[in-house]
Formats: C-alpha cells, sequence, structure tokens
C-alpha cells in the first residue's frame, strides 16, 4: 500500500481542490499556487471550467469515477474537499490511498462520521483536518483559546454574524437553508460583536457546537447566527419558528435559493465571538472580517499547506486539534482579518 509521502516521490506533492471553481476553492486554490507554484489542481463536475482553468472534471458523489481521478494522478498528495460529499466514500478512497485530506463541510453527521476514519488514516500515514473554514474553523479556534483563558469551561456560546452581500457559493446558501429544518434545544442570545452592536443571534446546526464537547471537553457548547441585516435575520428564522414552518417546505427552500444566489444585500463582512464561561468567570474572543467565502478558502488552504509542510500527524484531527494551526487568526490579520479580547461582554 503507498502512503501520502511516497506518491509521485515528492514530500508535498499536488493538491486537488475539489470545488476548485467556486467561491471558497477558487481561494484555497489561489493561495496554494502561491505558495506551491503549479501543486495546485482545481476540480469538479463542469467540464468547461475544468478546461477553462487547466483543470479536472471529476464528481465526489461518483465514487468509480473519483477513484479513476486519483489513480490518473498519482503524485496528488492531498484532497482538499471544498464541496461536500453525500458520504465518507471519497474519504475512504483517498486515506485507503494514504492520501491527505482537508475538509471544509459543516454538516455534524458528515464530520463524525470523517473522525471515525482515524484508524484507516493513521495505518496508512494520511492526515486529515476537518473544520476549517469561518464555522466550523476559526470558531473552534476562538473557542479554544476562551476555554483555556478561564482554565477549562462548563458553557461556550459561539456566535456568527455573516454578510448578507458576500456571494457565498450556491452550495452554502443551500445548506444554510436546509439547515433552517434542523432544531436546535436552545434559546435566541442578545450580544454584542464588534462593529455591528447589540444583535440577536439564533441558535443554528454548525458542527463546531457538536465536535467541541469531544475534542475540548466542554459539556455545553451552542452556536447561533444572525446576518448583518437585523429585518433578513427576523426573516430567516422567521421561517423556521412561525407558523407553519415554512423552511421545511422544499419548494419554499429552492425559491429562497435561487433569490439569494441572485440578490445580494448588505455588506461582505462577518464576525465570529466565543465566550466561555466557568464558576462564574467569563472571557470572549472575537474577530471580524470581510469576505467569508474568501476567509473560508484561506483557513482550509493554511490547513492544506499545514498538511503538504509534514506539520499533521496522521490521523484525523479537528482544526483545534492542531497546534500548528493554534495562531491562525493571527496569520490572517495580513487579509484583513482584526481580531479582538472581550471580558464581561465589553470589547478589550
Amino acid at each position: 500500500m503507498t502512503t501520502a509521502k511516497s506518491r509521485g516521490g515528492d514530500p508535498a506533492g499536488r493538491a486537488l481542490v475539489i470545488g476548485g471553481y467556486g467561491a471558497v476553492g477558487s481561494a484555497v486554490t489561489a493561495a496554494l499556487d502561491a505558495w506551491f507554484p503549479g501543486r495546485a489542481i482545481p476540480a469538479g463536475r463542469n467540464p468547461a471550467q475544468a478546461h477553462r482553468l487547466d483543470g479536472v472534471r471529476t464528481d465526489i458523489a461518483d465514487p468509480d469515477a473519483f477513484a479513476r481521478t486519483l489513480d490518473r494522478l498519482p503524485d496528488v498528495t492531498l484532497v482538499v474537499l471544498c464541496a461536500e460529499p453525500p458520504d465518507t466514500t471519497a474519504a475512504e478512497l483517498c486515506l485507503e490511498r494514504g492520501i491527505h485530506i482537508v475538509d471544509v463541510g459543516a454538516t455534524a453527521h458528515l464530520l463524525d462520521a470523517l473522525t471515525g476514519l482515524g484508524p484507516l488514516a493513521r495505518r496508512t500515514g494520511a492526515a486529515a483536518v476537518l473544520s476549517t473554514g469561518v464555522a466550523p474553523g476559526l470558531t473552534n479556534l476562538l473557542a479554544r483559546r476562551a476555554h483555556e483563558a478561564v482554565g477549562g469551561a462548563d458553557r461556550i456560546d459561539l456566535t456568527l454574524l455573516l454578510g448578507t452581500g458576500d456571494h457565498h457559493g450556491a452550495d452554502a446558501v443551500r445548506w444554510t437553508l436546509t439547515s433552517l429544518t434542523t432544531p436546535v434545544p436552545a434559546a435566541p442570545l442578545r450580544i454584542g460583536l464588534p462593529g455591528y452592536g447589540t444583535r440577536t443571534a439564533h441558535p443554528f446546526p454548525f458542527s463546531d457546537q457538536y465536535t467541541l464537547p469531544r475534542t475540548l471537553g466542554v459539556p455545553r457548547v451552542t452556536t447561533r447566527l444572525c446576518l448583518d441585516s437585523r429585518p433578513l435575520t427576523a426573516g430567516l428564522f422567521a421561517l423556521r419558528d412561525g407558523p407553519g414552518r415554512l423552511a421545511e417546505r422544499p419548494a419554499v427552500r429552492r425559491l429562497l435559493t435561487g433569490l439569494l444566489n441572485r440578490v445580494h444585500l448588505g455588506g461582505e463582512g462577518f464576525a465570529v465571538r466565543a465566550d466561555a464561561h466557568r464558576d462564574g468567570r467569563h472571557t470572549a474572543y472575537a474577530l471580524t472580517g470581510n469576505g467569508q467565502s474568501r476567509i473560508t478558502g484561506l483557513v482550509a488552504a493554511h490547513a492544506a499547506r499545514a498538511v503538504l509542510t509534514g506539520a499533521v500527524t496522521p490521523g484525523v484531527h479537528h482544526i483545534e486539534e492542531v497546534p500548528a494551526l493554534a495562531g491562525l487568526p493571527e496569520g490572517l490579520t495580513g487579509h484583513g482579518i482584526r481580531l479582538l479580547h472581550h471580558t464581561g461582554g465589553t470589547t478589550r
């Protein structure tokens, strides 16, 4: 059995970026190409885009086709999943060949299933880094800082504000609207977000709140979401919580997906905040940035660089479990990220 290190005889090899033509994948490809010229290969289902961008046509939802792609590219040592697969088959095909993985997915049950592939990854010498985006991703890293600052939290509240003017990918919009149908047993929270004032954030099923109890040992973690537009926030969650629960109707979700892909209201800024509580103690870290899709791509690219340079041990890890990525928020300050420390609900 080959390993990632031996494929093609190059310790770094090349990176196949699945979804490499989209809002997130193009940012991953551009960053990797800047660090490792010629090593990033964009890939996706659209043959015209593959031809135009000198990429590869493949479909991770078709295991046989994806396996043939991997076999045709023996120097690929890393696959970056910027498109969410239906199950873990694509990941298993990579790990069986000793190919590393970086995954930007945010669906809890898929990430749980990927975590279960740890023994396979260790056996073949492959590394997988999960939760590599803004949420999950930067939320996980801030949660770890806040958790450690209070000496081990018994509760963490994560808050994400997204700009409605950002060009989120169609898959991201569809995922967000579909996720409105998933109940989260928690209440909305009024909280201050730097640059946006006090907002009402609503519980939302981002995967970080399900993985952090395991990786950090925190009993209670809740992630909440709001938009930069107060009326749009209220309208979005009225679809979930209001009469008729319109978000559960596929026709309504299809209509909104098309509308949100065409109309971009509001700004492109976003904010993330992680609050940790223990025995009356409270601390929080927050960051703000611009272009959530671009920053998601940069987080994934940094994870990919850590993997390619051998800074991640074999096995399956969430981003907060990789020491080499602990300083990533500071590493993104050149890309417009501003990191802040909060205490007692006040920005410092």
